[in-house]
């Protein structure tokens, strides 16, 4: 069932399974992370009592609190008072103007002259003199209007009088307004003038009430409000006061209180009621999956490699990424419970790890941080509503430091040293993340982050060897891990070879010496081809007897054999390689290097001692029957394996010697057309050439003859 499936999708081009995948990837994606930004809601009423804590999901200011507190500070705010010397000499020099006024009309009517010097003045024209010349003062001050009685009994008083009168009113008014004198204050300031008035004796009775009346409407404010300067104020307090905000994770009602005005006022404003559903945070959500989905597309579309190798790879990375982001959210479903930030448990090095030793690290480094954005936004501590920071950079410095300790090679020994340098990057940002909170925390909390720091790396060493196996077998691949563990001696079909076949044996540690040597040197896959080299002659353990590096001096069966039948067991060990490696389940890869390493060359000593009998012969039918190598490494592996064999032979080889045979074997193999159909070009092939020159020679150098 699945294979078809495989089959298909394989043969799709990369650009259209690319975008198959990494879609179906993100409808996955945001399903998954989708409970995630789904906030919960509530159906509540004003009045009602909350059934549960309810705490606010994000920060909003609350614009009514707001204005309600800037009005009470406003409020507050004391008036600015000007002082005003002016009015004091203002209010004398009217007092003193309606008795000079007074006193002048009196000084007229004693003298018998009138205003004008025509007529004398009687009582009635006197008191119209004095009410024209109090015209001006009336309109300004229409409470400072004498009646004709009080103006007739002031002018029925001498000069002398109405002078002492003038003195009294004049300097009272003078020491009262130069206090200063509010609104709040006038009662007092009149009822002291009028005191002040009472006590003098010389103000004859009858006119006592009218000066009392003119004292008390003298005495007006000496300090007024500063408008400009007091709204100056007002706006300042107002300016001064913080709008209210409703903070992330702030409780707004607890279980069993009241639902008055305002708290249903702020659940309104932080979106927690049924009747405000959103899609802002699906539509976020979406923009997220899309972001994430154009990172993967645009690496792989800008990585310069076979589609093959980005079909599987593109594979491997959606696997892993898809496997962290189920781990995120059985997480997250148990976060709520726990008081402490639970995210801090998360293998930070998994996916790294993972996805290097299974790719590359251009690869890795792009799913680390993608991994810890996606896990900044699942690991919340239940009311963030965008991203939880720490989460995302702890993944993504324990990623980073993961890659640079695990190196390039996929031992076990070096997962567990880059484990271990996870486990100090975690303890320290955590460390940094409970001194950047000014948090106190107790023994157990403490306790705990560092559990979670230490498990996080192990995990993640743990999680990566433990799955590898699986991902290997998945996607049929060959990581350095499973490299190391074919070269191990003890592998039942290395000790097949070294206890059946000790001459082949040697003769393949050695083709690997040259092999891993020559890739190396060319950036291929150094540690396949020296792994392939072991295996490469595996098939000559089926008739070891008829190879000639596990032959007895002697003892060739092959002079009793006719040059055909010689042919056909020789030609033979390299699919009976690859089928008993089959048997075994071995790699892919190592299976193609014992088919292929001989490629389609030619039988030749059996050919020429064919063609030496007399026989009719076909070159064809002496050839191996392919197919040509792949692949660098088995192009490599395939030079090697002539040269070590044609070196070994050689008499006192010499550094000129070896160059020669090398070069010969190689120009044979190119003319021969063994390398069409591998991407091996010609600058690699001499570089591979100058390097498997300087190993032999440093393998088959002269040695000091010893004395007898």
């Amino acid at each position: 069932m699945l294979q078809p499936i495989r089959k298909f999708l394989l043969s799709l081009k990369f650009n259209y399974l690319a975008i198959f995948l990494i879609g179906l990837s993100g409808i996955l994606l945001f399903s998954i992370m989708y409970g995630s930004v789904k906030k919960e809601t509530y159906k509540l009423e004003s009045l009602q009592i909350s059934p549960d804590t309810i705490r606010s999901i994000k920060t909003v200011e609350d614009t009514v609190k707001t204005e309600q507190d800037r009005e009470r500070a406003a409020r507050e705010v004391t008036p600015v008072y000007q002082l005003s010397k002016d009015v004091a000499t203002n209010r004398q020099a009217i007092a003193t103007s309606i008795f000079d006024f007074l006193i002048d009309v009196k000084k007229m009517g004693e003298l018998g002259q009138s205003a004008d010097d025509e007529v004398l003045l009687d009582n009635k024209k006197q008191i119209a003199e004095v009410r024209k010349k109090l015209g001006n003062l009336e309109k300004e001050e229409p409470g400072l209007r004498l009646s004709d009685d009080a103006i007739s009994a002031l002018l029925a008083q001498k000069i002398e009088v109405l002078e002492g009168i003038q003195h009294v009113l004049s300097t009272t008014i003078g020491e009262e307004l130069s206090k200063p004198i509010r609104k709040e204050d006038l009662s007092t300031i009149r009822y002291e003038v009028e005191r002040k008035i009472r006590l003098v004796d010389t103000i004859p009775p009858s006119n006592l009430q009218t000066i009392l009346t003119l004292g008390r409407l003298l005495v007006v404010e000496t300090e007024t409000i500063n408008i400009e300067a007091t709204e100056a104020g007002i706006e300042q307090a107002r300016a001064a006061v913080e709008p209210t905000r409703i903070l992330q994770g702030q409780v707004i009602v607890r279980e069993g209180q009241m639902i008055d005005r305002d708290i249903y006022r702020q659940l309104e404003l932080t979106g927690l009621l049924t009747n405000q559903s959103t899609v802002k945070p699906f539509a976020g959500l979406g923009l997220f999956v899309l972001f994430v989905s154009t990172i993967i597309f645009m690496h792989f579309n800008t990585w310069k490699e076979n589609n093959s190798v980005k079909k599987k790879a593109l594979v491997i990375v959606l696997s892993v990424f898809l496997l962290l982001v189920i781990l995120m959210k059985l997480i997250a479903l148990i976060d709520d419970d726990f008081n402490v930030l639970l995210a801090f448990l998360f293998p930070t090095a998994l996916a790294p790890m993972l996805v290097k030793l299974l790719t590359n690290e251009r690869l890795a480094i792009m799913t680390t941080i993608i991994t810890a954005a996606t896990a900044g936004v699942m690991l919340q501590e239940g009311f963030a509503s965008i991203i939880q920071m720490e989460v995302a950079l702890y993944i993504v410095f324990g990623g980073i430091v993961s890659l640079y300790l695990l190196g390039d090679g996929g031992k076990r020994s070096s997962i567990l040293r880059a484990s271990a340098g996870v486990v100090t990057s975690n303890m320290l940002f955590i460390a940094f993340y409970l001194l950047m909170t000014q948090s106190s925390y107790d023994l157990s909390e403490l306790a705990f982050y560092l559990i979670a720091a230490i498990a996080s790396g192990i995990l993640s060493g743990a999680l990566t060897i433990g799955l590898m196996p699986f991902f290997e077998s998945a996607f049929g691949l060959l990581s350095d891990m499973r490299l190391i563990e074919l070269s191990n001696p003890n592998h039942p079909l290395l000790k097949k070879v070294l206890i059946e076949t000790p001459g082949t044996y040697h003769h393949s540690v050695m083709v690997a010496n040259l092999a891993d040597a020559a890739c190396e040197a060319i950036g291929a896959n150094g540690l396949l081809a020296r792994v392939g080299s072991y295996y490469h002659d595996i098939g000559k353990t089926i008739r070891p007897g008829f190879f000639i590096e596990n032959q007895h001096p002697g003892q060739n069966p092959h002079d009793a054999l006719p040059p055909e039948k010689s042919r056909d067991i020789i030609i033979a060990h390299a699919e009976d390689g690859a089928k008993l490696l089959e048997k075994h389940k071995m790699p892919r890869e190592i299976i193609d290097i014992a088919r292929q390493h001989h490629g389609t060359s030619t039988l030749k000593f059996f050919y020429v001692k064919a063609k030496e009998s007399g026989k009719d012969v076909v070159e064809a039918e002496f050839r191996y029957p392919g197919p040509k190598p792949q692949t660098k490494e088995i192009a490599i592996i395939s030079i090697a394996d002539s040269v070590e064999a044609a070196v070994r032979s050689m008499k006192e080889p010499t550094p000129q010697k070896v160059a020669g045979l090398v070069r010969a074997i190689v120009n044979d193999r190119l003319n021969d057309g063994q390398f069409d159909e591998c991407d091996l070009s010609m600058k690699e092939l001499k570089k591979a050439e100058k390097v498997i020159c300087e190993t032999l020679n440093g393998t088959f150098h002269n040695r000091i003859e010893y004395p007898d």
